[in-house]
């Protein structure tokens, strides 16, 4: 079963986002593994609270990413 989980910052996504997420990666299985993937394929769209993040050694939050 192709599985695929992408990490997001809380509240940057709408659901339309990941509902896109969610399709385009089912696509991309699709196109590697053919046809057979599409019913068995997992996409899990995880928000990380604010401050949940860190980049080499720093907490990185919100606010820092939209600068």
């Amino acid at each position: 079963m192709p599985f695929a989980n992408f990490k997001v910052p809380a509240g940057t996504l709408d659901e339309k986002q990941k509902e896109h997420i969610v399709t385009r990666t089912t696509e991309l299985y699709v196109e590697i593994y053919g046809e057979r993937a599409r019913a068995t394929t997992m996409v899990l769209v995880e928000e990380v609270t604010d401050g949940g993040w860190g980049i080499g050694g720093n907490v990185l939050t919100r606010a820092m990413l939209e600068q």
